[in-house]
């Protein structure tokens, strides 16, 4: 069974967003896709400044199995991307809800984490 943390919001497309209290949100991928992909060997990211909207491809993972598009969970703008991802990838399936988080977003007031599932309606998703 993955490990779904009851403090984060999920995307159904398995992402995970954490409000953080200076108003940014942290972005990454759940424990169940991290391990849906195996042992990831490779992490594109966007470049700071960059405007998502919500559903919109932010980047790509790669992993020994299969590459697959990220996707934002709401909308916002781009603050800061994790630097320790280019080098040690395998981080995200070490800890892929501390420090291998990937992108940290700038949210119009939190706007659309409403409409991304709790932990258990994420549950549910995995089954």
């Amino acid at each position: 069974m993955s490990n779904i943390p009851s403090d984060l919001r999920y995307a159904k497309s398995h992402e995970w967003l954490k409000l953080e209290t200076d108003g940014t949100a942290t972005v990454g991928i759940t424990d169940y896709a991290q391990n849906s992909l195996g042992d990831i060997t490779y992490v594109q990211l966007p470049k700071p400044g960059q405007m998502l909207k919500a559903g919109d491809v932010f980047g790509v993972v790669e992993s020994v199995k299969a590459a697959s598009d990220l996707y934002a969970p709401v909308g916002g703008t781009v603050v800061a991307v994790n630097p320790a991802l280019q080098g040690a990838p395998e981080t995200v399936n070490r800890e892929p809800y501390a420090a291998g988080w990937m992108l940290k977003l700038k949210t119009a007031g939190g706007a659309g984490v409403e409409a991304l599932l709790d932990a258990a309606g994420y549950g549910k998703v995995t089954g």
